[in-house]
């Protein structure tokens, strides 16, 4: 570290050396704020480091050095600079003698012992996932609904959905009465429908506005995973404002 510090100083002094070699002073003809700064930055260099060794090298350097200190106004501040003759050196730590056998034991035995990690929980499965297999394969449904028009997708639909894995809701908003506007109503439906993205692998729903302004409702109907509304839509904090009514596939 010392003799990066040396490395250090020495490209610095170079730097101002060269810029020295044809200027009495930093800036101009006289002492000026540059002067007083930089000469104060090398103060206790040229007092404890800079022996005559190492200033040899740097000569404009300690031309301006020497001409900045003597100015009546410096030795106001500074008095009589005296340049170091034999650079300080900092004298290196005592080192620490090696605590005994007996006394690490002993700090071992009072250090105290981590308690033990706690056993992580295991998140509660989802219950959908403990279902009997289903032979309706609703991202299969999902791609036929999106590509086929409703004379292909609706016969798709019943001639393979499973009653037993799936069940059909239907739900209605419980505000109609504020939908008074459809670029509103619209976007209170698409604020829902993007809260519902974990519903995505065991759900899927067509929500739908009725009537002119500035009598609409909202209605939709949804296919679930199971016989219950799952929890990925209870969760949900719109879902509180619809009511859903599952369908009876024997009369309906």
């Amino acid at each position: 570290a010392t003799s990066q510090a040396k490395g250090d100083i020495r490209k610095a002094l170079a730097i101002l050396d060269a810029h020295l070699r044809t200027r009495t002073f930093l800036v101009g003809h006289r002492v000026t704020l540059a002067d007083i700064t930089v000469s104060m930055v090398l103060y206790r260099l040229f007092k404890m480091v800079l022996d005559p060794g190492f200033r040899k090298a740097f000569g404009s350097v300690v031309r301006w050095f020497l001409t900045c200190v003597h100015q009546p106004q410096f030795k106001d501040v500074v008095g009589e600079v005296e340049l170091c003759q034999k650079m300080l050196v900092a004298k290196a730590a005592p080192a620490q003698q090696a605590p005994k056998k007996e006394a690490q034991k002993e700090k071992a035995k009072e250090t105290p012992q981590p308690a033990p990690a706690k056993p992580k929980q295991k998140k509660p499965q989802n219950p959908l996932l403990s279902l009997p297999p289903s032979s309706f394969d609703l991202e299969e449904w999902k791609r036929v609904y999106s590509n086929d028009p409703a004379s292909k997708s609706i016969p798709w639909f019943w001639e393979h959905f499973d009653p037993e894995g799936y069940s059909i809701y239907f739900s209605d908003y419980k505000y109609n009465d504020e939908c008074k506007k459809m670029f509103m109503t619209c976007n209170l439906i698409g604020g829902w429908i993007q809260r519902l993205d974990p519903l995505r692998k065991w759900g899927f729903g067509s929500v739908l506005i009725f009537g002119e302004e500035p009598s609409l409702e909202i209605s939709g109907v949804w296919i679930f995973r199971g016989q219950d509304v799952p929890a990925e839509m209870l969760d949900c904090v719109d879902t509180e404002h619809h009511t859903f009514r599952k369908a009876d596939l024997e009369k309906e």
